[in-house]
């Protein structure tokens, strides 16, 4: 049975591809974050990333072809925030590919060589709709596939260093979206958010979540303005972070996974939060 065919069958049913040891470590080994994996996680990654590649399909633009590498590359980090995480229903996982349900809502994948240049169309206060261009890395749509710039994806291992990675950034949207209503825009509070801990109802997880992330989001950009106007220290995230909750769910979620150390140093309070989200089962480990 081809792999067309292996998509559409129940996960359990399934003959996932064989990803070679080579393959593996080509796709692993350059990343500071991934090989910082143990063993059972690096299992589980490997799993995920199986399922992952039958359900996705990778397309190039500009005649840039998709290599099995490039795939596993892409594949690798964009699941690495599922390897703890519990899934988008009922408790705790059944099988490990439960969680794969985050990204149940598209299947397209489109490499642009570089970075891509989007319309967009904004309305002011006054009612006024402005129209302008934006050049951006990558770009996830509600219910739509997922746009990466591959030279972005290249530099994943020195932007470590930065707490930067556009996979992540784009899958963590992803998550965000899930759930979200028809319309709605997202806004950092996943909204099939689950409890964050023992005896805590979900609506009260959301209200933690709510004014954690508002603390720390208010923070950062007071920090920003204050290096911007008074030549103070400039935060160590990018200043994109800053434009609107979601952004800053999905710049902190990159620094998160790819550099812990420093981003518990920078967000403490996120590493606890997050860590109730991401790992709810790890004890923040």
């Amino acid at each position: 049975m081809g792999p067309g065919l292996q998509r559409w069958l129940p996960r359990r049913w399934r003959q996932l591809p064989v990803i070679a040891d080579g393959l593996w470590q080509s796709a692993v080994y350059p990343y500071p974050f991934l090989r910082a994996l143990s063993v059972q996680e690096d299992r589980r990654l490997r799993q995920l990333c199986g399922h992952f590649l039958l359900e996705k399909e990778f397309f190039g633009a500009h005649g840039l072809e998709v290599s099995d590498a490039m795939a596993l590359t892409v594949a690798a980090q964009a699941c690495l925030p599922l390897i703890h995480i519990r899934p988008p229903h009922h408790g705790a996982p059944s099988k490990v590919w439960d969680v794969l349900d985050w990204y149940d809502d598209f299947v397209g994948i489109v490499l642009q060589p570089g970075a891509a240049v989007a319309r967009r169309q904004r309305t002011d206060a006054g009612g006024v709709v402005h129209q302008y261009q934006e050049v951006i890395a990558g770009e996830a749509m509600d219910r739509g596939p997922v746009m990466l710039s591959w030279q972005e994806v290249t530099q994943s291992a020195q932007a470590a260093s930065h707490g930067s990675n556009v996979v992540i950034h784009e899958f963590v949207h992803k998550i965000d979206m899930r759930g979200m209503r028809s319309g709605d825009a997202p806004d950092g509070a996943p909204a099939l958010l689950r409890r964050m801990g023992a005896g805590e109802t979900a609506s009260v997880s959301h209200v933690q979540w709510r004014e954690t992330m508002t603390e720390a989001f208010d923070s950062f950009r007071e920090s920003l303005s204050m290096a911007e106007r008074f030549g103070g220290a400039q935060p160590w995230l990018d200043a994109y972070a800053a434009q609107d909750p979601a952004e800053f769910f999905a710049v902190t979620c990159e620094a998160y996974f790819v550099n812990r150390p420093r981003f518990a140093v920078e967000f403490p309070s996120l590493v606890t939060l997050y860590d109730a989200f991401f790992r709810p089962d790890q004890g923040g480990s």
